[in-house]
């Protein structure tokens, strides 16, 4: 495609895995409407087709394969460009993929819309071009554009990497070592998504709670995003329960705009599962940290990750992650399947689980999910609680979320689209909580009778 005499390009992304991953395409998009691209939905017609990886899982190469060839057939002459972290641990094979024109490694990732709007043409490639290098920067960085949000709440990308080398994880080699972003750049985004009237911050990074710039920690970067007119509420995301000091518990006890909300990765009930993972906690510790952070924050939400399969994990092991998740004020829990990533410490360790275990394990973890959050739902019936609303349900309810992440239907006439409002919480199903407006309610914004919903629930 002549790129020098053409109309306005068409971009289109498609993102896999993280919250991380999903600040990072936001910015890219932004980032390429500022260079005259047309952003356009995965699906639609498109000249660049930008794939952001996930390298968790071992489906990553069967996802990009998949996608590739669905966009290709609609669009055959796209120019595709592979990014992410699969991008980086995978980049040999991603270059046997056919149509593929593009791979990008870490370190050039957010470079990519300057590097394609430099192009004198876009025509598809013969082989892939491969930008890649194993040597990733570590210094702090800043991020250039802000990102771009069809929704109510934005995602803040504060840090990068990690080297706490947990034995079944990637990240350190896709990611690199920790490094986190200038203090003023991340002020400086927060303030640009306020004017585009997000509400709701949500801070992300890979090792959010080892955020450091020039003195600056995230309690005192908190301190700063807290002030900027027209931000509502300011959510942190997964954060490692070792680096969460008691004074952030404290602030988030006090603070009227940080959310009462934790996710707190687990992975393991067992210590010597533990052990063999490399967490930096014992069942013991983590144990007294979750019920300490309940007691100094009330009606405080807790999730966190569980991960299921890992080797060496048997009956009793098992037994043991299901007896603390069980006596833990945990509101409810993400289940992963373990997954054998070649170039991980794990990849040597003896005795690995059968699939048929790993499946029926998971199955038993997600029924507790259930049963958590359900517990924590309706301890709320027929209290008043804010909700920041985001979209009307097909069901023809208004949904959005309380600042512990409670997800809240309400029948409405009104268009509560980005408003916070007063509810009442009449009742629960299928992890919604259903209300109805607290003041001015009309006959036609009475409560829904509760019904099966199917509602899906997201990964904060």
């Amino acid at each position: 495609m002549d790129l020098k005499n053409s109309k306005p390009r068409r971009v289109a992304f498609y993102t896999v895995g993280c919250r991380l991953n999903q600040a990072e395409t936001a910015v890219l998009t932004d980032r390429f409407r500022c260079l005259g691209f047309q952003p356009v939905k995965f699906g639609e017609m498109t000249d660049v087709l930008v794939v952001n990886t996930c390298s968790v899982t071992e489906g990553a190469e069967t996802d990009c394969r998949r996608v590739v060839r669905q966009v290709l057939r609609k669009s055959p002459n796209a120019f595709v460009a592979i990014t992410g972290c699969y991008a980086q641990t995978g980049a040999e094979a991603l270059e046997s993929i056919g149509g593929i024109d593009l791979v990008l490694g870490t370190q050039y990732k957010m470079q990519l819309p300057n590097y394609l709007a430099a192009l004198s043409s876009t025509d598809k490639r013969v082989q892939p071009e491969l930008l890649h290098t194993r040597k990733i920067d570590h210094e702090n960085f800043t991020i250039e554009g802000t990102g771009d949000y069809a929704t109510t709440r934005a995602n803040l990308k504060l840090q990068d990497g990690c080297q706490f080398m947990c034995s079944f994880c990637l990240i350190p080699f896709a990611r690199g070592r920790e490094r986190s972003r200038r203090a003023d750049d991340a002020v400086r985004e927060a303030y640009a998504l306020a004017e585009r009237g997000h509400r709701e911050l949500v801070l992300t990074g890979v090792n959010l709670g080892q955020y450091r710039d020039a003195g600056v920690d995230l309690l005192t970067l908190l301190q700063r995003l807290e002030s900027i007119p027209g931000i509502d509420r300011i959510r942190i995301s997964s954060i490692e329960p070792t680096t969460i000091p008691d004074r952030l518990l404290d602030y988030m006890a006090a603070s009227n705009k940080l959310c009462r909300f934790l996710h707190v990765p687990l992975q393991s009930g067992d210590d010597k599962i533990l052990k063999a993972m490399n967490r930096r906690y014992t069942v013991r510790e983590y144990a007294e940290f979750i019920e300490q952070a309940n007691r100094k924050i009330p009606g405080l939400c807790i999730g966190t990750d569980v991960m299921v399969g890992f080797p060496g994990e048997g009956e009793q092991q098992f037994a043991n992650t299901q007896s603390i998740i069980n006596a833990l004020p945990v509101s409810y829990l993400h289940v992963f399947s373990f997954s054998n990533r070649p170039g991980t410490a794990a990849t040597k360790l003896p005795n690995p689980v059968p699939p048929h275990i790993i499946k029926q394990r998971s199955q038993e973890l997600a029924k507790l999910s259930q049963r958590k959050r359900f517990a924590f739902y309706q301890q709320y019936v027929g209290q008043s609680v804010a909700v920041l609303f985001e979209s009307r349900h097909a069901a023809g309810l208004w949904t959005g979320f309380t600042d512990q992440y409670i997800k809240v239907g309400v029948q409405s006439s009104d268009d509560l689209s980005n408003e916070i409002r007063e509810v009442t919480i009449s009742g629960v199903t299928d992890g919604l909580a259903l209300a109805h407006l607290s003041a001015g309610m009309s006959q036609s914004d009475e409560l829904l009778q509760a019904r099966p919903l199917l509602m899906t629930s997201e990964s904060v």
